[in-house]
């Protein structure tokens, strides 16, 4: 299956991409940089889009591969999509299935969450298991406790979730949930469910997440009674029906987060914007742990200037407001060449050290005990042949390359065009040299890389 949105060729995930990115590292970035939408938020608020009978308008919708295949997900249940540029118009008045094609949803992890619009306005819905990177178990118990808390029947049978609303009027019930871990994806499955509720729900120890937020805002955009979003609880009074409504979507943090690294790894002096710089609290505080200097040129616009030293500084992954799992590939990377031993703990998922080996390859000093990474800073890295093992390691290796001396050929790039708007284009505005390109068939650096990759794993 292929679909096409501007440039981007999407292929179904398990075709690796046969194109590879050359970047010759070891020159300053200068100049600025605009950032896309939240890609967590844009998925999640197409799937919302299913609550609603009437037209909707998405503004800032970045164009990715994600982005493409959660619109294939809505237009195999009925919705008719037009997009135009990073505007999205949805219609999802006549939904013709409540059943999600398992081809697709296989692809891609966040397209499970349509299961709660879907339940709450069919009052049945048939959502396969999900998919996306391989970095570790995301299980949806607690996605299934949380709907049937609401009153729905739900079992899971050869690796679909079936779930369904008992009662002739086949609506959900109001209810008070406990989240035993504030899974950002439950959250936003049980909020989105609970719109269309009867009553009151009630969900307690939730995700705080910014995208929690701008899904929370767009619902009551679309005239949902939500309150509390950002904080641990989280309360809906559920309405009969949803209406229109234009809604933009925030900045990506992460993308927003991977620049400031770059910048920093770089010795750079670069703008970035719009960025809301209160979701980047946790970054910013630990890259100026490293040195580097964050300054605020604006309500939306932040300026990062790279230290002569990066120091070192531990880091531990935690949901938010502590620092992003998605941003622990990218620091790593940055940690590399610093100036002293950092500790890096993943505590969120238990498959996102990777990147350790192909990081190793380029001349760093890492070594990992359990879900602890030991960085030892080296005085500089060197071009290599490597392969991205999911979506963040593809950006980490991207700001490795520019600060190591010589040519890094990067592959995988499919997990890449998963979460970045043009990162190589918006590289290479900033001075970067880099080059996307074919990759040569049975070349040296495919087999090496692929060779990497493998031992990565085992």
């Amino acid at each position: 299956m292929t679909a096409s949105l501007g440039s981007l060729n999407i292929t179904n995930s398990h075709e690796a991409d046969p194109s590879v990115l050359h970047i010759w590292g070891g020159h300053p970035l200068q100049g600025e940089v605009k950032i896309s939408g939240a890609k967590n938020a844009a998925l999640v608020i197409m799937a919302g889009s299913l609550l609603c009978p009437e037209p909707c308008r998405l503004r800032n919708v970045p164009s990715l591969v994600d982005a493409i295949r959660m619109g294939q997900v809505l237009s195999a249940l009925g919705v008719d999509l037009q997009w135009n540029g990073d505007v999205l118009d949805i219609n999802a008045r006549d939904i013709t299935t409540s059943e999600a094609p398992y081809e697709l949803v296989s692809q891609l992890r966040a397209s499970f969450f349509a299961i709660g619009p879907i339940l709450a306005r069919l009052g049945e819905a048939h959502v396969p298991l999900p998919g996306g990177c391989a970095i570790g178990a995301r299980p949806v118990d607690i996605h299934v406790r949380g709907l049937q808390a609401l009153g729905a029947n739900v079992y899971i049978e050869h690796g679909m979730v079936h779930a369904s609303v008992p009662g002739r009027d086949r609506r959900l019930k109001g209810a008070k949930f406990y989240l035993d871990y504030p899974s950002v994806g439950a959250t936003e499955t049980l909020m989105m469910a609970a719109t269309l509720a009867d009553g009151e729900t009630i969900l307690d120890n939730v995700a705080q997440e910014p995208e929690v937020i701008d899904l929370a805002n767009f619902c009551n955009a679309l005239g949902a009674k939500i309150r509390g979003a950002g904080t641990k609880t989280i309360v809906i009074e559920g309405v009969p029906r949803l209406h229109t409504a234009d809604y933009p979507i925030i900045p990506d943090r992460i993308e927003a987060g991977t620049f400031l690294v770059a910048g920093a790894i770089s010795r750079s002096d670069i703008s970035l914007y719009p960025v809301i710089s209160d979701h980047l609290t946790p970054v910013i505080s630990k890259l100026k742990q490293t040195g580097a200097q964050i300054i605020a040129e604006g309500p939306d616009r932040l300026r990062v200037i790279g230290p002569d030293i990066i120091q070192a500084t531990d880091i531990e992954t935690l949901p938010y407001p502590g620092f992003p799992t998605d941003m622990q590939a990218q620091f790593m990377a940055l940690l590399t060449v610093s100036n002293g031993d950092s500790l890096i703990s993943e505590t969120v998922f238990e498959n996102r050290l990777r990147h350790v080996a192909e990081l190793n390859r380029m001349g760093a000093d890492i070594r990992v005990k359990g879900h602890t990474a030991i960085v030892r800073g080296v005085p500089h890295l060197t071009g290599a042949p490597v392969m991205a093992t999911d979506l963040r390691a593809s950006a980490a290796l991207a700001i490795a390359a520019i600060a190591a001396q010589g040519k890094t050929t990067i592959q995988g790039l499919q997990h890449l065009d998963r979460g970045y708007e043009n990162l190589d284009l918006k590289l290479q505005q900033l001075g970067v040299r880099i080059k996307r390109e074919p990759a040569p068939p049975e070349s040296e650096a495919n087999s090496t890389a692929i060779q990497s990759s493998q031992s990565a794993l085992k």
